[in-house]
């Protein structure tokens, strides 16, 4: 399982990957990300995993930019740390993701993303989220 939380809506993108190699990962960011306009996948930022060695091929497939975090640094990265509590409220740190179907991510996502929260003033990550995609950035 991956995800990819937005830092600024708080929208939430999760994918299944059996494979932790960079070729499997990269390949479901673009499938999941290719559908969004240009502005709405403009960049991801990425712990130092080997996972994410192929982070040139995002730029090639969807022209989204590669950041990556200093090692040991969570902070950095403060809305992955974020949402990783939230996913452990609903999949314990035992859960056999394997076994966890696209669907059951995809019903997870949604119910994240139609949680409010106070940093977006009590509005939803979802509601804020299609905003943005409707003025066009």
């Amino acid at each position: 399982m991956g995800f990819i939380p937005d830092r600024d809506y708080r929208y939430l993108e999760i994918y299944r990957t059996l494979r932790r190699l960079f070729p499997a990962i990269v390949a479901n960011i673009i499938e999941t990300f290719s559908p969004l306009p240009a502005f709405a996948r403009q960049s991801f930022t990425f712990d130092r995993g080997t996972e994410f060695a192929g982070f040139r091929a995002l730029e090639d497939g969807i022209g989204a930019r590669s950041w990556f975090c200093d090692p040991s640094a969570p902070w950095q990265k403060g809305a992955v740390e974020n949402v990783n509590k939230r996913i452990r409220r609903f999949m314990p740190g035992n859960t056999d993701l394997a076994a966890v179907s696209q669907r059951k991510l995809i019903q997870l996502a949604r119910h994240l993303n139609d949680q409010p929260r106070k940093c977006l003033d009590y509005r939803t990550p979802a509601e804020v989220f299609r905003a943005h995609l409707q003025d066009g950035g």
